[in-house]
């Protein structure tokens, strides 16, 4: 009987994914590959990273060194940005706010 998985368990899958899809299979991706992905996947962050001052500043809020790949964890930090925007901004009650912190 084959598995069935959740939305939750699915969408965390299209992440991994998608991150090993634009790194070529690799553990880190190149500024490159980032922008790349980013503007397929992300396009309210493509906006910000398509000029060197905002792919510096989102690459800083991401943890990345000048001249470092992108590894994961530092994408996980992005994804949690955008999260947590993204729940401010389509949750129907106003009021209530994303507190989730990374440690």
């Amino acid at each position: 009987m084959a598995t069935k998985y959740s939305d939750l368990e699915l969408a965390i899958n299209t992440l991994v994914t998608e991150f090993h899809t634009a790194s070529d299979n690799a553990p880190t991706m190149n500024t490159t590959q980032f922008q790349t992905m980013v503007s397929k996947q992300l396009p309210a962050v493509a906006k910000t990273v398509e000029n060197e001052e905002g792919l510096g500043q989102v690459l800083e809020e991401m943890g990345v060194q000048s001249g470092q790949n992108i590894s994961f964890e530092n994408f996980w930090k992005l994804l949690h940005k955008q999260a947590t925007q993204l729940f401010g901004t389509m949750h129907k009650d106003k009021n209530i706010k994303c507190t989730c912190q990374l440690q």
